[in-house]
């Protein structure tokens, strides 16, 4: 499996990517921002967190308008698989590719902890090894993690069964951690290729530093 991660100025978990896919089994080359083309052979495209550009005007804002996203854009249109993790995730809104919007959190505070999430729907390439109602605990860390989508979009977004992951506790009790609408923490486009989340399952692969439910949610890419 080839992965393309993408690298912004300010971008900081490009490495912690190229490592989680890498400890996987994946051959992954870390892609500059302005370079025009993803190499032919990629399977998958992460856009990884960060800061791009330094957040400056609203999250990924000005990352959209990067050289390679032009190839990204049309990597997704062609039915290539994208990942978006966190910055990724603005990135994506940013740029069309998913519905809705990030604000700042409710708190007005940076999070930075582990917190569980819930599957809410798995008929995708990035959750079929996990079951609906699975509850993981992923490291979450940002300022702007607060999705919002109008009344009509979520609707959408429940029909389609485009809600993939859902802040909750332990039990799987649904848990309002930065006022996301419908507690979402993550979510994919209609058909299924492209993927947003605001959890770093990168920096859960690891028993011995803490949890490796990230495992479970990367493995998915690689059936």
């Amino acid at each position: 499996m080839n992965v393309a991660v993408l690298q912004f100025p300010g971008t900081n978990c490009e490495y912690d990517t190229r490592y989680a896919f890498e400890k996987l089994g994946a051959n992954v080359e870390i892609i500059w921002h302005k370079d025009t083309k993803l190499p032919e052979n990629v399977d998958l495209v992460v856009i990884p967190g960060g800061f791009s550009y330094g957040d400056y005007l609203r999250s990924g804002a000005i990352a959209r308008f990067a050289n390679i996203m032009e190839s990204v854009k049309e990597f997704a249109a062609n039915g290539g698989k994208v990942l978006g993790i966190c910055n990724g995730f603005q990135i994506l809104l940013e740029a069309g590719l998913l519905p809705g919007a990030m604000k700042r959190n409710s708190s007005l505070h940076f999070i930075s902890k582990f917190n569980h999430l819930k599957v809410i729907n798995n008929e995708n390439k990035f959750l079929n090894k996990l079951e609906i109602g699975d509850v993981v605990n992923i490291p979450i860390a940002h300022h702007d993690g607060n999705y919002f989508i109008d009344a009509e979009g979520l609707k959408e977004l429940e029909a389609n069964g485009q809600i993939l992951l859902k802040y909750c506790d332990e039990k799987g009790n649904l848990l309002d951690v930065n006022g996301s609408v419908s507690n979402i923490a993550g979510i994919c486009n209609i058909e299924k290729n492209v993927y947003g989340l605001m959890p770093h399952p990168e920096r859960a692969i690891e028993a011995l530093l803490g949890c490796d439910d990230g495992v479970k949610m990367l493995e998915g890419f690689f059936k």
